[in-house]
């Protein structure tokens, strides 16, 4: 199978938040699908739920998931609520999408998955070296980009960077396959030389999970 271009490769970071869809049926399962009608989300969308009711509401409500399996009328979203009792509420439940902003025109990027510290176990009895895992954390992804000081988005990166702001980030590429993650802006900066373009870079530790959909 050949392998997609990376020409046609989108940043956006959020910054707001649109209507909220009202949910209509909860299914529940492992993913949970709800159902709103002709709810215009997309896979990689990340969406808020707010006012689900049941003895289980509290492990959906407040929290954020990533849309996956998108149809014109309903949506997955990643909660194992097999065993929890989540009602819509008699129609009153919603899940609000997060709005986003393109960041300026994107050269490059090299964005890893998780990684871990390694533990060692090793010990005077050892044979050779005891070591495992510890817990995942996230890394800085930096990308390249062409600068222009009017950017749109460019110019949110940095309010969010000054302010300290935790963000959503989208990577959206050619075959419309997405990557979502949350992270801070640690870095922006330009260069430039004789007779080129003012190139620049925005640096993202990424903090949350990185989620393909």
């Amino acid at each position: 199978m050949a392998g997609i271009t990376s020409q046609g490769t989108t940043l956006g970071m959020s910054t707001g938040t649109g209507g909220a869809k009202t949910i209509t049926e909860i299914s529940l399962g492992n993913p949970t699908i709800l159902t709103c009608a002709s709810h215009g989300l997309s896979d990689g969308d990340v969406v808020a739920a707010a006012d689900f009711a049941g003895d289980d509401a509290a492990d959906i409500n407040g929290n954020t998931y990533v849309v996956m399996y998108a149809t014109t009328n309903t949506f997955a979203i990643d909660l194992d609520s097999t065993s929890l009792t989540i009602t819509d509420n008699t129609d009153a439940a919603t899940m609000t999408p997060e709005t986003y902003t393109e960041i300026g025109e994107i050269l490059d990027w090299d964005l890893a998955y998780d990684t871990h510290n390694m533990i060692d176990d090793t010990n005077l009895s050892s044979t050779r070296a005891e070591e495992k895992p510890g817990i995942p954390r996230g890394s800085a992804v930096t990308f390249s980009l062409n600068w222009t000081s009017d950017d749109t988005g460019l110019l949110a990166a940095e309010t969010a960077r000054s302010g300290k702001t935790s963000k959503t980030f989208k990577v959206t590429y050619s075959d419309d396959a997405v990557h979502t993650f949350a992270g801070y802006v640690i870095g922006i900066n330009n260069s430039g030389s004789v007779d080129d373009n003012v190139k620049g870079s925005i640096t993202i530790h990424r903090t949350g999970a990185l989620s393909l959909s």
